[in-house]
């Protein structure tokens, strides 16, 4: 059983479906013919989050039998990537779902139709180029990291031949801005075929991020007359460029050894691990979870392929804010840094073991449940409550899923204002009983013994990199674990940092509770558990 079975028609179905595959519905063979007169679709980013979400929702769009084009893939950054993932199956992948039963679903995903090394160092270049002239293209996305988004003066100053993400998207849009027919312009005078810059990074107001690095680069090319500044007026005309925002939720872990495991009893020889030498980890397969979340504005200036049919959700800007809020204050990022540092300090490595501790487990169901959702904004699409249920249920204790509290530690400093302080600044400003909080207070009061680095049982651990963590070790450092009668007077200098907790704790009126708490935290050994136990079953 090969993917290029698939791709060349020489395969059974019924073997393939009779082990639970799911086979493309439509001509793969038809869909690339269409989309390579008519791209509608270039994706930047050719990594496992991609091959696991969009293409997969796009995969289902057209086993509708409603739609006709695929997506084109670009990669920026790993080009081995395209070599070794992409070309020796023909652009097809298997897409493995990990469900928090312990079992896998397994989808064949054909909706990729080209697969492009996007550097001018490449024949593809000018395919790309050819492409973005293309009146009929709707979309270029991203899925490249934050990282992928920056850009330095250095860049900037290589004029129209730079090597990060954002020069080249800028200079293929140079391309499309100087193919508009000769004379064609709107109603306005603004010439240039139109399109949509959509980022699907996990990241905050990710239309911005790309809105700023392709600015960057055009005005920088506009200031040394390397493109006139009418090319500068067309990616700034909202009717003809627009930047959306977007939420994007799935967590693609590297190739898993039991996956691998149960294709190969399958009969499913395409399971070789891939390394490439930028440490870029993938395989013909993706090993995704089963719950996911996309959410997009809604603002398309020359159509959009229908994403929706495979699961999207489109949407106003402002509910795209709405959702992740909810989302990074209270459903999901605060409950994970509650359990990373709880975690750290009560011993265990996996997030999904940690979901089995009678007592971690109902902690965070508490925060999510009682104490942060009074102050939660429902953002209409997706319900609060529902999405708690999903983290809580299905995706925290899926035994695929290999996340560590020790990698949620990383940066906790960075964390907190946001996953606690706007929760924490909602119920002041709305004169809510801050009296109710008990187990925010508890997970703040955590941090102040986690910093110490010594475990429960009173061995020691390595804190996560973080870029406070020596200024802020130095805080608690007189502080001893087993010393009831010491002074405690280092814990108001820890936790009247607004640049931590987003507000001063005392002002707030937590300080004191927070105080009483680390002291049973400090106790001894043992304490962090008892501490634990007491708090959340009085909860």
């Amino acid at each position: 059983m090969k993917l290029n079975d698939i791709y060349s028609g020489n395969y059974n179905p019924a073997e393939w479906e009779a082990k639970g595959y799911l086979l493309p519905k439509f001509d793969i063979a038809k869909v690339r013919e269409k989309t390579a007169k008519e791209p509608t679709w270039v994706h930047f980013g050719g990594g496992n989050i991609f091959r696991a979400f969009p293409a997969a929702i796009l995969n289902d769009a057209l086993n509708t039998g409603k739609y006709d084009r695929g997506v084109i893939v670009a990669e920026t950054f790993d080009f081995e990537v395209i070599d070794k993932a992409y070309a020796p199956y023909n652009n097809l992948s298997l897409l493995v779902s990990l469900q928090s039963t312990g079992t896998i679903e397994k989808k064949v995903i054909a909706s990729v139709t080209e697969a492009l090394k996007a550097d001018p160092q490449f024949p593809d270049w000018n395919r790309l180029v050819e492409i973005f002239r293309n009146p009929s293209l709707q979309m270029i996305s991203f899925t490249i990291t934050e990282k992928g988004y920056t850009y330095n003066e250095a860049d900037l100053a290589r004029g129209l031949k730079p090597l990060f993400a954002m020069g080249k998207v800028c200079a293929l849009l140079y391309e499309r801005w100087q193919a508009t027919p000769s004379g064609s312009s709107d109603l306005s005078g603004s010439s240039g075929l139109p399109l949509t810059i959509q980022s699907m990074d996990n990241c905050s107001h990710n239309g911005d991020k790309v809105k700023a690095g392709v600015f960057a680069y055009a005005e920088r090319w506009v200031q040394d007359g390397l493109v006139p500044a009418a090319f500068l007026d067309y990616l700034k005309d909202e009717k003809k460029i627009t930047f959306p925002w977007s939420m994007i939720d799935k967590i693609t872990p590297r190739p898993h050894e039991k996956v691998k495991e149960m294709l190969a009893a399958d009969g499913f020889e395409d399971n070789d691990y891939i390394e490439t030498e930028k440490h870029t980890f993938t395989a013909p397969f993706v090993n995704a979870e089963e719950v996911q979340y996309l959410v997009i504005e809604d603002n398309y200036t020359n159509g959009r392929p229908p994403l929706d049919l495979g699961g999207a959700l489109y949407t106003t800007r402002e509910t795209v804010d709405k959702v992740e809020t909810m989302k990074v204050t209270t459903c999901l990022n605060p409950l994970h840094t509650a359990m990373a540092l709880y975690g750290c300090m009560l011993g265990y490595t996996l997030i999904s073991a940690e979901m089995a501790d009678e007592d971690l487990r109902p902690f965070i169901q508490k925060i999510g449940y009682m104490e942060a959702m009074p102050v939660v904004t429902d953002p209409g699409v997706l319900n609060p409550y529902e999405f708690i249920g999903a983290v809580i249920n299905r995706r925290l204790p899926n035994p695929f899923m290999p996340d560590a509290p020790q990698r949620i530690a990383c940066d906790t400093s960075q964390k907190l204002p946001i996953r606690f302080g706007e929760t924490l600044k909602k119920y002041i400003a709305r004169g809510l009983d801050k009296s109710n909080l008990i187990l925010i207070p508890l997970t703040l009061a955590g941090y102040a013994r986690y910093l110490k680095g010594i475990k429960d049982d009173g061995t020691p651990f390595d804190c996560s990199p973080d870029p406070l963590l020596e200024e802020l070790q130095a805080i608690v450092a007189p502080l001893e674990i087993g010393k009831p009668d010491q002074d405690w007077s280092p814990l108001k200098k820890l936790y009247t940092r607004k640049d931590i907790f987003a507000v001063d704790l005392y002002e707030a009126g937590l300080g004191e509770q927070i105080e009483g708490m680390v002291k049973e935290l400090y106790a001894g050994p043992g304490a962090v558990r008892k501490t634990l136990h007491k708090y959340v079953s009085a909860r």
